[in-house]
């Protein structure tokens, strides 16, 4: 019976039609829309005008295999995160392994079983979009956060670390992910000790603010995370903002959720006098509340 329920979308890329009828036939069943491609070229033009849930890769096909294929994909910021399957006759280890270390993330053997493909397609997909949602959350959080492969290539970043890559590293965006000397020898010394060695932080200073790079540790196989951070001195805030010295302060600790009645404690003055302090800090941001004042504190990443 057709599960009228669709699933999301699988590009299968296999250069036998009889293959490729017998896995649409099957996907169509499990209720997935299901888009071909015959060789890996035609598969990197497919992805130019859909981006699938799941790629099915035959390993062997004449021109660029599997392999190739999916290095080229994984290559792509835009289609790494996309989990590839390899379909295969060959289970030799050294096959099995090659695959997983271009991107593959799982291998169906040949000949298929349908019920098998529908069910690590199943797995997979669900596994990818709890991974997506999850990026969704960290973009919306405002959250920095770079993901590099081994080899210190870009594998994704919130908008937030694009951003800030784009002005302190810019060529770390291009085609071919690119470090300066020193960045680079400092990643290659903390990527392949995850957290454990808890190295220390790298610093870019651009004019008044310095962007700060935090190893987090790794996660998935061969993926390691940074935090990126950014931070502007007192004094360039100061000017920036046109506070004074006592505004700043206020205004710090407004940023890090403190009440008027904590900030009045810690700062040895009344909530009164806190309250004047808040009334010109709004004016100076343009803004008409806290939480606005406060937001744009954070988006600075003012210290005092």
């Amino acid at each position: 019976m057709v599960n009228e329920t669709r699933r999301g979308i699988v590009l299968v890329v296999d250069d036998v039609p009889e293959n490729l009828a017998v896995l649409c036939d099957t996907l169509d069943e499990a209720g997935y829309i299901v888009t071909v491609a015959t060789d890996g070229p035609s598969a990197l033009q497919r992805l130019q005008h859909v981006t699938p849930d799941a790629i099915l890769l035959d390993a062997v096909m004449p021109g660029w295999d599997g392999f190739e294929t999916c290095a080229r994909i994984k290559a792509d910021p835009r289609w790494s995160h996309i989990p590839v399957l390899f379909m295969t006759g060959l289970t030799e280890t050294e096959h099995v392994i090659k695959g997983f270390k271009v991107g593959g993330v799982d291998y169906v053997t040949k000949p298929l079983n349908p019920a098998v493909v529908v069910a690590r397609v199943d797995a997979h997909i669900a596994t990818a979009h709890m991974i997506g949602q999850a990026r969704e959350v960290a973009d919306l959080a405002g959250h920095a956060v770079v993901v590099l492969r081994k080899d210190l290539s870009l594998s994704w970043c919130t908008r937030r670390a694009r951003n800030w890559l784009q002005e302190y590293v810019p060529g770390a965006l291009g085609e071919e992910t690119r470090w300066p000397p020193a960045l680079r020898e400092w990643l290659a010394q903390a990527i392949p000790g995850g957290n454990a060695s808890s190295p220390a932080p790298y610093h870019i200073k651009r004019e008044s603010r310095t962007l700060t790079l935090h190893v987090l540790g790794q996660v998935e196989a061969n993926q390691y995370v940074l935090m990126l951070q950014e931070r502007a001195d007192a004094q360039a805030a100061t000017a920036s903002y046109n506070l004074t010295q006592r505004e700043l302060e206020v205004l710090t600790w407004l940023a890090k959720g403190k009440t008027n009645r904590d900030i009045a404690e810690i700062l040895g003055m009344s909530p009164r006098t806190v309250n004047k302090h808040l009334e010109h800090i709004y004016v100076k941001l343009g803004v008409e509340t806290r939480t606005a004042a406060a937001a744009i504190a954070r988006e600075r990443a003012v210290t005092s």
